[in-house]
């Protein structure tokens, strides 16, 4: 059950959220759309589930035109950020609400709706109200809920922006398994880096109404194709084209900025080919790894990651006198703009 986007376009009086959209998501896949807000990955989420009609452009789900069809004809499973569970109804009762709207015999639903329970490892919790239940098992709730009435594609809004940090890396784990298992077709909006990277198969990354690149998360990660993707995922330093680090270092164009991962950065305490003089200004210590900001004598600061290992074998204490060379570094034609 695939889904194909064909120059879509959205527009709320002048501001244009979605410029001449494509996209291909294959059947069975978990895919991110990743970028910030008003990027328009919530819009285009929103008119594939049907909320949100484009003004020109065709969707298609799998291999029928929707772009007309009504939320309900396109049999979307969709999950909002905030749950919207009903507070007046059993966990039970939330789960079987979609199959109750469509007639489903009473036992039929009943059975569905423990099925389903067992399936989100809430088994035995039916008969309790979603306010007696953890922010992450009201996110289960509304996941299987979703998935009731046997959806051809699910739609998940930001699944995890309301819960806490530890229960949100539980849940991803949890989601991916389960995407696996019931292999369902699943497009997912969020705006965090790290929850794309460890959750799909395929990332989408959007920025002012446009697709910039679209590929698995290591290859959009080790292959960016624009300024915008090099910047936002995964951390990385600015750093312009005259700075004393790249003193040494060839670059294939003329871009004024260029950017470096902090773990791209090479430090040594004594002297090394290629190396410039820096300071350490500062040690951040963030459990298995070491984040160090590095000062040039031109004033320019950078970020440098270390192991714990690299960190005690070079014994290093703030305002120390470094040596620093980067590993790699690219630069894009077009300038960085946030």
């Amino acid at each position: 059950m695939g889904i194909t986007v064909e120059g879509v376009n959205k527009q709320f009086g002048s501001f244009l959220a979605l410029d001449d959209i494509n996209l291909e998501v294959k059947t069975g896949s978990l895919v991110a759309l990743l970028g910030p807000s008003g990027s328009g990955k919530s819009t285009l989420l929103r008119a594939i589930a049907g909320l949100e009609p484009p003004d020109t452009g065709r969707i298609y789900i799998a291999g029928q035109d929707v772009t007309h069809q009504t939320v309900q004809q396109r049999n979307i499973g969709f999950m909002f950020q905030h749950y919207a569970l009903f507070k007046h109804l059993t966990v039970k009762e939330n789960i079987a609400f979609g199959l109750d709207i469509r007639k489903v015999n009473k036992q039929q639903a009943t059975r569905r709706a423990e099925e389903l329970l067992e399936l989100v490892q809430l088994k035995g919790l039916g008969n309790r109200y979603p306010s007696q239940l953890s922010g992450g098992q009201r996110q289960r709730v509304a996941l299987a809920r979703a998935m009731a009435v046997q959806p051809k594609v699910l739609l998940l809004d930001e699944p995890f922006g309301a819960l806490d940090a530890k229960v949100r890396k539980d849940l991803r784990n949890w989601l991916r398994n389960l995407i696996e298992q019931v292999q369902i077709t699943t497009v997912f909006v969020t705006h965090d880096q790290e929850e794309a990277m460890e959750v799909s198969d395929e990332i989408v990354v959007m920025n002012k109404g446009k697709i910039e690149q679209i590929g698995s998360p290591a290859y959009v990660y080790n292959n960016p194709e624009t300024a915008f993707v090099m910047s936002f995922i995964g951390p990385v330093n600015v750093v312009p084209r005259n700075s004393q680090l790249l003193r040494n270092f060839e670059l294939d164009n003329a871009a004024p900025d260029v950017f470096v991962r902090p773990h791209d950065v090479v430090i040594e305490a004594s002297r090394i080919e290629g190396a410039v003089p820096a300071q350490i200004s500062r040690l951040i210590h963030l459990g298995w790894e070491i984040l160090a900001e590095l000062t040039f004598d031109d004033g320019h600061t950078i970020t440098a990651n270390l192991t714990r290992e690299q960190y005690d074998k070079l014994n290093l204490k703030p305002q120390q006198k470094v040596f620093v060379k980067p590993k790699d570094a690219k630069s894009f034609p077009l300038k960085y703009a946030a």
